[in-house]
């Protein structure tokens, strides 16, 4: 899948809302930056590498040439680009137990918006409107966001203890050797390749009752070829 790249996947949400009430939610995004503790239940989510929300009004698209004749919208529309670690219904859940106030704010003026709660409607809301990404690439695909934290923690305490024990004797640098090894034992991970996770578990169940349906398709026409044997 296109939007997905090692353990990272691409979620890209466009969603129609009302074009008088824009103004509404760029002040609800501005008091967001302001008041972290806004989004603090996001931003304690280590699956997360990336999150953004961006309103584009229905007259402020882009024209690439004077003979692009413009789009006459009714509406402007809300952008949300994100990439995360994890299946796509963990991510969609995790952002609903952690901001589901910030979500309806967030969302609330959007077309037929549903709520946070229950997750059922606004699973269905976001598999709409979500698009396939055509093009995603990541520096570090086999890396997690706290596979990069560790990595970072790991590179900083290697280059102190480089600079502390370089003039040490033998037997003190197997000790502060041996003090590093302790301290970063819970960082010192293997990066390997996750199993894909498909759009959302809907996918998924939708896949594993074809493959069933196949196999059971196979398993007749074997049986009534050796009817005919």
């Amino acid at each position: 899948m296109s939007n997905i790249a090692g353990k990272a996947y691409a979620m890209s949400v466009i969603t129609p809302i009302r074009w008088y009430m824009t103004w509404i939610n760029k002040l609800f995004f501005w008091i967001a930056q302001k008041r972290k503790s806004t989004l603090k239940g996001l931003i304690t989510l280590s699956l997360i590498h990336y999150a953004r929300w961006v309103v584009v009004g229905r007259k402020q698209f882009p024209h690439l040439h004077p003979d692009q004749p413009k789009e006459d919208l009714h509406y402007s529309y809300m952008l949300f680009f994100s990439n995360f670690n994890g299946s796509w219904d963990q991510y969609v859940d995790s952002f609903t137990f952690s901001i589901p106030s910030g979500l309806d704010l967030f969302w609330k003026w959007n077309v037929r918006y549903p709520r946070s709660v229950p997750l059922t409607p606004f699973h269905e809301y976001i598999r709409y409107n979500q698009i396939e990404t055509t093009h995603y690439y990541s520096a570090y695909p086999l890396a997690s966001s706290n596979d990069i934290k560790a990595a970072k923690k790991v590179r900083q305490a290697v280059m102190d203890f480089d600079s502390s024990c370089s003039d040490a004797s033998p037997d003190e640098f197997m000790k502060q050797y041996k003090g590093l090894l302790r301290n970063l034992q819970n960082d010192l991970g293997d990066m390997r390749p996750t199993p894909i996770v498909s759009m959302s578990a809907h996918q998924v169940e939708k896949r594993r009752q074809r493959d069933v349906r196949k196999e059971e398709e196979r398993l007749a026409a074997l049986q009534e070829e050796r009817k005919h044997a």
